[in-house]
């Protein structure tokens, strides 16, 4: 991909993680792709497992936003800056972040995505307990 539409696939595919749209979002993967997060730290193997994957993580956050921050092109695909906007309850936090992205073609088969979260997961698990 030329640089121009690698930003228009990453614009693309960063907006499919928003809005919960668990099946638009999975269409950008290989059916091998490894995925990898803070919270999988041995990883996802398969396009059925990060299915189900998203599907909880996406209906869990469907108001969070994802921005660009800076895309740096490799032979293999790119790595991505990017910074994330969670809302939870009544407070919101501004996230940054990379991902390490290998690409197959137009598809992505491997993702590695490395952030801090956590003051985000410590709120999330702070609405838990008072749900209870």
């Amino acid at each position: 991909m030329d640089k121009k539409e690698l930003n228009k696939f990453v614009d693309k595919w960063l907006s499919s993680w928003t809005g919960n749209k668990p099946q638009r979002l999975i269409e950008f993967y290989t059916d091998d792709v490894f995925y990898l997060d803070p919270s999988n730290q041995d990883g996802i193997k398969g396009k059925a497992n990060l299915l189900a994957y998203f599907t909880k993580l996406l209906s869990k956050n469907a108001n969070w936003k994802w921005r660009v921050v800076e895309i740096f092109p490799t032979p293999n695909g790119f790595t991505l800056k990017w910074e994330a906007i969670i809302p939870v309850e009544t407070k919101t936090f501004l996230i940054f972040g990379v991902d390490i992205v290998e690409m197959r073609g137009d598809k992505i088969a491997r993702d590695e995505i490395y952030f801090d979260r956590y003051n985000w997961q410590t709120e999330v698990d702070i609405t838990k307990k008072k749900k209870k």
